[in-house]
């Protein structure tokens, strides 16, 4: 891991943003850099690898934990609100990770070609020792990023080695089942993207069910496997999260950012938002603005955080959703 490390720190420290987001040539491909823990962040990931290989860090999906550090993989591989904090990092040892965005054409692509066999494992987020294989084939194409003319010429083989290792390594069968274009994950995904697209608006689960071409029935079962909530728990973690968005980095009011997210009542959106953020919005607002400019690490512990997130989702079932926890 220390080639790996001393490759994805070199690329990091040259072009990482003022958030610590390191982009490169290959789409998908990113370094990030922290040289202080940091706060809660809440997002909807995507399907992709996180290698790394300095520091740590804890992922919250649900009432789901998890904790990783150098040498170990982060895998999330469905549309998941997750929350996520780096824990373990300092100027003197920055926290470091190299991110790849899973390319479904490819997993489809070698799935077949390996013919894997068809397999149920429905934990999104989880995490692992990375692979020696998908470590070596992670440093060949970092360095790659050093010969800008042969990045056009190898960076598809390379890209297509990684997923195999991966594909035959710990993570294996969770990222086997991405490759089966009939199977739930994907029927899932179609309903998700309709969730992303449509979020502000009321969307029936019939409708989203028909998306992904099952039963009401089915559709829910499913939907809750492959990302550990409900469509409408799932609708409300994207209103409040962009809302978000808007108030800090766009400076929307509360009540115009309740609004453009789908909320009819602003109380309602402001006792939502408070369950999940753990302040009122324009308090929230104020603490993540301040929280740019801070050189301590958070006042909270992230374990209180991960459950106001698990209490947050609580609040948010049904009766028959508890059931099924």
């Amino acid at each position: 891991m220390t080639a790996l490390l001393d490759a994805v720190r070199r690329h990091a420290e040259a072009h990482a943003d003022s958030a610590g987001i390191a982009r490169t040539p290959i789409p998908g491909l990113t370094t990030v850099r922290a040289t202080m823990p940091s706060d809660l962040v809440y997002a909807i990931s995507r399907p992709l690898v996180a290698l790394v290989v300095q520091g740590s860090k804890h992922v919250s999906m649900g009432v789901r934990a998890l904790a990783f550090s150098a040498g170990d993989s982060l895998l999330i591989t469905a549309d998941v609100p997750t929350a996520s904090q780096i824990i373990r990092a300092s100027i003197a040892a920055p926290y470091y990770s190299l991110v790849l965005e899973l390319d479904l054409a490819i997993i489809a692509e070698l799935t077949v070609e390996m013919r894997a066999e068809r397999v149920i494992d429905d934990v999104p987020v989880r995490a692992e020792p990375t692979d020696a294989e998908v470590a070596d084939a992670a440093l060949r194409l970092m360095r790659l990023l050093d010969r800008p003319a042969s990045l056009p010429i190898l960076r598809a083989q390379l890209l297509r080695e990684v997923h195999y290792w991966l594909l035959v390594g710990r993570h294996g069968p969770a990222i086997r089942r991405l490759g089966w274009p009939d199977g739930h994950v994907q029927r899932v995904a179609r309903a998700v993207a309709v969730l992303r697209a449509e979020f502000a608006r009321p969307l029936p689960v019939a409708r989203l069910a028909e998306a992904a071409g099952m039963s009401p029935s089915s559709f829910h079962h499913h939907f809750r496997a492959a990302t550990s909530l409900s469509p409408l728990q799932f609708q409300k973690q994207l209103r409040l999260i962009e809302a978000r968005r808007l108030m800090v980095s766009e400076g929307t009011s509360p009540s115009r950012a309740a609004f453009a997210v789908g909320y009819e009542s602003v109380p309602q959106f402001t006792r939502e938002y408070g369950r999940l953020f753990g302040l009122p919005p324009g308090r929230d607002v104020e603490a993540a603005r301040a929280l740019l400019g801070r050189v301590d690490p958070p006042d909270q512990g992230e374990a209180h955080q991960v459950q106001r997130l698990g209490a947050f989702l609580t609040d948010q079932m049904s009766p028959s959703d508890r059931e099924m926890l």
